[in-house]
């Protein structure tokens, strides 16, 4: 009896034991379970603070990139070109302008080249590409070549004391025109101008006509357009145009050729002011560089020498600090005409 208790005890404590170790076995997954749960959970949290460093990571080195990239266009400008436009003969110009070159290129520590362009157009189109770092525009083609290229304008020019000015209307002495009512009372005269992109030589005496009552210019005039405000006065002399619109006072370009030019050929009219023509550059200069042209040239105020040299190109005393605002009348008066030059 003893034994059979025995065994009987002995039976209950390994079923205790065995039900003992299925608890702890269903316990233990269980916690397994639990545990496994909580190691996918940590993954997941891993996974996203690793994807969410990497993007920083991304970010960062896209920062750096840029930076480096901004650093390395400033590093890579070994040459910088300007863009003139021929106000008087090309080859002139690009002669004349040799002094700057250098005077730019000791100030700047970077060779300086001046290029002469064909025309407005051309300039602009090539700031936009990025050929022409430093354009020497006027009002119209510094609008266009805003809007068109991204360019940015940083100084003007100062003549005369002031930094805007007014075209001309020029005819020979002995003219029967009198005044700009005349102009108007007879169709087919031949208005010689520098450029269709002209500010004084054509777009705001075009401005100007119009308001006076001239419907369609093309019916009221034979329109020539050659090249340079020095040009048109050129037809005048050689009796080819009847009357010329330039800057004022363009006769003075050819004085030295022409010692008696004012008294053979004489003014008949003015138009309303005009902002100055404009330094710009293209789009893509570093910031630092722009400001670094732009105190080069302000230094010509203080440079005898190199101020004789500007106005023997564009008949320039000094340059000033300039801003896009500047120019919001010129963009009200190329409005006039930007769907007709887009042709």
């Amino acid at each position: 009896m003893i034994k059979r208790l025995g065994y009987v005890l002995a039976l209950g404590g390994v079923m205790t034991v065995l039900a003992g170790c299925g608890e702890n076995n269903e316990a233990s997954m269980d916690n397994n379970g639990n545990t496994n749960s909580g190691a996918d959970n940590n993954v997941e949290e891993n996974d996203n603070s690793n994807n969410e460093n990497n993007t920083n990571n991304e970010n960062n080195n896209s920062s750096n990139t840029e930076n480096n990239s901004n650093e390395a266009v400033e590093e890579d400008v070994d040459e910088l070109v300007m863009g003139f436009i021929p106000s008087q003969d090309a080859a002139e110009i690009a002669t004349t302008a040799e002094p700057l070159e250098e005077f730019l290129s000791e100030e700047l520590g970077i060779d300086v080249r001046a290029e002469v362009m064909v025309d407005y157009s051309g300039l602009i189109e090539a700031m936009r590409t990025q050929q022409v770092d430093i354009g020497f525009l006027n009002p119209f083609g510094f609008v266009q070549a805003e809007d068109r290229a991204g360019v940015e304008v940083i100084l003007k020019s100062i003549r005369h004391g002031s930094d805007s000015y007014v075209a001309q209307y020029t005819v020979p002495a002995d003219s029967h025109i009198e005044d700009l009512d005349d102009l108007l009372e007879e169709e087919g005269l031949v208005w010689a101008y520098p450029d269709d992109l002209s500010t004084s030589g054509f777009l705001f005496p075009a401005k100007q006509l119009m308001d006076m009552g001239v419907e369609n210019l093309d019916n009221q005039f034979q329109r020539l357009s050659v090249g340079g405000h020095d040009n048109a006065i050129m037809q005048l002399i050689d009796e080819q145009a009847d009357f010329a619109t330039t800057f004022d006072d363009a006769r003075d370009t050819l004085a030295d050729e022409f010692p008696d030019i004012h008294e053979d050929l004489r003014v008949i009219g003015y138009t309303d002011e005009i902002p100055n023509d404009t330094i710009s550059v293209r789009s893509e200069l570093s910031d630092n560089l722009k400001e670094q042209i732009q105190d080069a040239f302000m230094s010509l105020n203080d440079n005898e020498e190199m101020l004789e040299v500007m106005h023997e190109i564009y008949t320039w005393d000094g340059v000033a600090i300039a801003e896009s605002s500047d120019y919001d009348i010129v963009r009200d008066v190329f409005a006039e005409f930007e769907d007709d030059l887009a042709n």
